[in-house]
């Protein structure tokens, strides 16, 4: 199952929301949950920074597992260099999104906690900030080191104007495809818009006997949300006003419109009607399994081609591009990804080393070796310019494009009340049960309640 902890770990999928309420209240569990972080060591009690027997600032890294051993490496690195100066231990989290949220919820709640630096999910920033558990790091992180960075990771750590976020690495929803099967049926490149899938996917469908024209994640989950947000941005849809977050927009023609391209491809026989139960695992196992032909997905799924214990086909035989897009509109690929935040519970100096190591671990050099040992994909713009990675790391090569049009899910401190209501929402749709008109009517009133009612 670890290719399944992969895919979650680097799509920033949560297999569950918390309620806004949930999220916010605190109580005798969390209380007593706060014991097992240590709620009182590295400063989080409001003195001094914790001290190692060097004399250097001790302070604790909070992360996932990291199978790849870059990490560990990472963290070796950043001791060995600032010695009797810093020293990062690495907390390691849960495997699983949620129960790694869980944690830190209930460290915040208890005062602040022992975590000094946290590796966390993309969709997190707002949600902190907005209850003031993480340092605004605007001052630390000018504008002209931001512009270094992939815009779309930018926006995802950008909340009421502030910055609250350095972006660690990244990841973007991509558009696999049997390049061997479209060059039998005469297809040269890959489609442009989704009616183009979904005449390529049936005609290839038909000459090659393959089982599925086409298949993504469709289940009521947050991936489900991720590729529900995608089919309505390609459309030129959207969730909240650029201008105004505060104001859903949802209720669009072309909110609409995605969703009945979604659900068309069930209704057309494009996709499989299973595919409103897949999740990541579903739509990779049927692709490596040489029966789809087109597969939305995360970058993970390309190293899996090469293990013949997990794909019966080979990874020459696959392609990757851009998501599609309605006519005249753009193609646009959910972000997902990891980012570096601050606890504002730290003591100044232990918040500055905790800064030491977010610069160490996101300069160009680390970046590369993770990328170049792990897969890991870089957040910098210089580095999808570096022959070495985009020659020893083919996803990179074959994914750019997808990678450098990433957008964020809608950045609010309510995104968690939202994305149940999205996920429920997009799955009825897809599975015929409402029209894609009453999701959106739907979703406009729910998600428009929500913002007001926390605001």
């Amino acid at each position: 199952m670890e290719e399944r902890r992969r895919a979650e770990k680097t799509g920033g999928v949560l297999r569950r929301r918390l309620g806004r309420r949930e999220f916010l209240r605190l109580g005798g569990a969390s209380l007593a949950g706060a014991a097992l972080l240590g709620s009182a060591a590295c400063g989080g009690d409001g003195g001094g920074p914790q001290r190692a027997e060097d004399g250097s600032i001790l302070f604790n890294f909070s992360f996932g597992p990291d199978p790849s051993g870059t990490l560990q490496e990472l963290v070796r690195r950043f001791n060995e260099r600032y010695k009797g100066e810093y020293k990062a231990n690495w907390r390691e989290m849960p495997a699983q999104t949620e129960q790694y949220f869980d944690r830190l919820r209930t460290q915040f709640q208890a005062g602040g906690g022992d975590i000094a630096l946290i590796g966390g999910d993309v969709i997190w920033p707002a949600q902190f900030a907005a209850n003031g558990w993480i340092v605004d790091l605007s001052d630390r992180f000018p504008e002209s080191e931001r512009e270094k960075f992939l815009d779309g990771p930018i926006q995802a750590n950008t909340y009421e104007g502030k910055v609250y976020g350095v972006p660690w690495f990244t990841d973007a929803g991509m558009l696999y495809y049997r390049k061997d099967l479209l060059q039998k049926s005469g297809f040269s490149e890959a489609p442009k818009t989704w009616d183009e899938l979904k005449e390529m996917a049936l005609r290839v469908k038909q000459d090659s006997g393959t089982r599925d024209g086409f298949v993504f994640q469709g289940a009521d989950y947050e991936g489900g949300v991720v590729d529900g947000l995608e089919y309505i941005w390609t459309h030129g849809g959207d969730v909240l006003d650029p201008e105004d977050p505060t104001k859903v927009i949802i209720d669009s023609p072309e909110s609409v419109a995605g969703l009945k391209t979604e659900r068309s491809m069930v209704e057309e026989g494009v996709a499989p009607e299973a595919v409103v139960n897949y999740a990541e695992m579903e739509s990779h196992t049927a692709f490596l399994n040489g029966d789809a032909v087109f597969m939305r997905n995360w970058p993970y799924v390309y190293a899996l081609s090469s293990d013949p214990k997990q794909s019966k086909i080979k990874p020459e035989q696959i392609d990757i591009a851009r998501l599609p897009a309605a006519e005249g509109q753009e193609s646009v690929s959910g972000l997902g990804g990891w980012n570096f935040y601050i606890n504002a519970a730290m003591d100044e100096e232990t918040q500055n080393a905790a800064w030491e190591f977010i610069q160490f671990a996101t300069a160009p050099e680390q970046q590369k070796f993770r990328a170049l040992e792990g897969s890991f994909l870089p957040t910098l713009k210089e580095l999808y310019e570096d022959q070495e990675i985009l020659d020893k790391v083919p996803v990179i090569a074959l994914g750019k494009e997808a990678i450098l049009s990433t957008r964020p899910r809608p950045v609010s401190p309510y995104y968690s009340d939202m994305s149940l209501r999205m996920a429920e929402q997009f799955n009825a749709s897809l599975k015929g049960e409402v029209s894609p008109e009453q999701a959106i009517k739907t979703l406009q009133e729910e998600l428009q309640n929500i913002v007001e009612q926390g605001s």
